[in-house]
């Protein structure tokens, strides 16, 4: 019957459907290494618009000429093993790991904002103000530090106050109380 010879037949061997997802994969992981960590977590409109469009882009390169379900399938599948023994092989060499994704960069340090790193990764400071919203924060004077990890998620730590702005805030509140009571008591 045509249809299912149409829709299973490969158009390809078996090995060059493997072999496609494989290399795409290692081209993949090595471009968006490069890219750096926004293009993971931090992803702007332009950021998605690329990721999307390079999806697209690299379909071919990984199914060829072959649009069969059994090619699909295949190359599908090929990409889940391969990312599978990549996580498992990573996770047994952490200094690989390491150097396939990173390491955590520091963006705002005691307060202050590290300008050197926000360029080397692409952040705008309006940027880290949106992402330190998100995560309940009003403004970035309320940030202690801020890292950007190796996945591309940032994670913000808020400022302690010290024990001389807690001792005046206490005092505040408590002059604050002794005021109501002596209104109260004029009244």
């Amino acid at each position: 019957m045509p249809l299912f010879h149409d829709m299973f037949y490969l158009g390809l061997p078996v090995a060059e459907k493997m072999l496609r997802p494989v290399i795409v994969y290692a081209f993949l992981i090595a471009g968006l290494r490069v890219a750096g960590k926004r293009e993971l977590a931090q992803l702007n409109p332009f950021d998605l618009v690329v990721l999307l469009t390079l999806s697209n882009t690299v379909q071919n390169a990984i199914i060829g000429e072959d649009n069969s379900v059994t090619g699909g399938l295949i190359g599908a599948s090929t990409l889940l093993v391969v990312n599978y023994l990549v996580v498992r092989f990573l996770y047994q060499h952490e200094s690989l790991d390491r150097l396939v994704e990173g390491d955590e960069e520091v963006l705002i340090e005691n307060g202050a904002v590290c300008p050197v790193v926000l360029k080397r990764e692409l952040i705008t400071i309006h940027e880290l103000e949106a992402a330190a919203h998100k995560q309940g924060f009003a403004s970035l004077d309320e940030i202690e530090r801020a890292v950007l990890d190796a996945g591309g998620t940032i994670a913000f730590f808020a400022r302690k106050p010290t024990t001389e702005s807690s001792r005046h805030d206490e005092i505040m509140r408590r002059l604050d109380q002794i005021t109501a009571r002596l209104e109260a008591m004029r009244a």
